[in-house]
């Protein structure tokens, strides 16, 4: 009699516990990790940010904690140790991860297209790309998107920077740092990304040399993209559904209400900087950007090849699963959007 009330005791123990342990994993709040740039090309980021649209998307259950970044190479650092999920980010420190990881991050969806302008100090006069010899161009990051832009330029008209004998000095700045060097005459130009550009057109005279349309595929390339942790991606698929799910609407709200979501998004840059732009900065910023789901595959993979040119990359990696459009296609499927090859 002992022996049977002790199993039977042992199995009402045991069956407690299991049903303890599944309604703890029930109440379990999960967590994803956001990672974004305070920059206009990150819109989607920064209204999803303001109007928690990413929060109501993934419910009460789940935490989302986000993480502010204004260099790429700081947020891949973030990604590769985990701390990062899914984010926004430029499409060169993209390609650098995977290639570091040797997989272990993937593109699902674009974000922002162009948004990059080549400009000069007032006072020098650039007609013809090949006068970009024996000048001091600014980048704000070595291998970024528009470090690689500028690159591809010099390539095309026969130039190089002076580490590969040439004779262009390439400038690695902070954006809020340009303008000064500019107005110091310590560069003579700069190719930089929105709202920096216009800035430097409007308030210190700066010439456009190149405008968004001008500086690559006639603005057809991925400045902004969206980068998730394939663990995370594998492990929770629906998470990352729902991400997308409201990426695309916001991309689709930005499209159709762009005076709204410049203010939406002059209001975020506010909150987290303590710095907004005028009216003009941002209808010109704006102008210049394409707001897309399309993280425009066949240019990042020429990217790669840029990368490699200059230096950034020692050989080519297996870029197969660097994009990986079958969550996003789902996505616009089911919201009877075009779906991206």
């Amino acid at each position: 009699m002992k022996i049977k009330n002790i199993t039977a005791g042992l199995l009402t123990m045991l069956i407690l516990i299991v049903f303890s342990g599944c309604s703890n994993e029930k109440s379990e709040s999960k967590t994803v990790n956001i990672g974004f740039f305070p920059n206009i090309t990150h819109s989607q980021a920064l209204i999803g940010k303001q109007n928690k649209s990413f929060e109501k998307s993934f419910g009460k259950d789940v935490k989302v904690n986000w993480h502010q970044f204004n260099a790429g190479s700081s947020e891949i650092e973030a990604f590769l140790s985990g701390s990062i999920d899914i984010g926004y980010i430029g499409p060169s420190p993209a390609i650098n991860g995977y290639t570091a990881s040797s997989g272990d991050v993937q593109i699902i969806s674009g974000a922002a297209d162009a948004g990059s302008i080549l400009v000069s100090r007032k006072d020098v006069n650039i007609k013809s790309l090949k006068q970009l010899a024996n000048k001091r161009i600014a980048v704000p990051e070595f291998g970024n998107t528009q470090d690689l832009s500028l690159r591809n330029i010099l390539k095309k008209y026969g130039l190089k920077d002076k580490t590969k004998g040439g004779n262009v000095e390439i400038v690695q700045s902070d954006n809020s740092a340009i303008k000064s060097l500019m107005v110091t005459e310590q560069i003579d130009a700069a190719l930089v990304p929105e709202p920096w550009g216009s800035i430097l057109e409007k308030e210190v005279g700066a010439k456009v040399v190149l405008d968004y349309n001008e500086v690559w595929k006639e603005g057809n390339y991925p400045v902004t993209v969206v980068l998730v942790r394939k663990e995370f991606l594998e492990d929770h698929p629906e998470l990352v559904e729902k991400f997308l799910k409201t990426h695309v609407q916001l991309t689709q709200y930005i499209q159709n209400n762009t005076a709204d979501a410049e203010d939406l998004v002059n209001k975020q840059i506010y909150s987290l900087t303590q710095k907004s732009f005028p009216k003009s900065v941002m209808d010109s910023s704006f102008s210049r950007i394409r707001i897309t789901n399309d993280p425009e595959k066949d240019i990042v993979n020429q990217m790669v090849d840029l990368s490699i040119y200059a230096g950034f990359l020692q050989k080519k990696p297996d870029t197969k699963n660097l994009v990986n459009l079958k969550p996003l296609n789902k996505v616009l499927k089911e919201e009877g959007l075009k779906q991206i090859e």
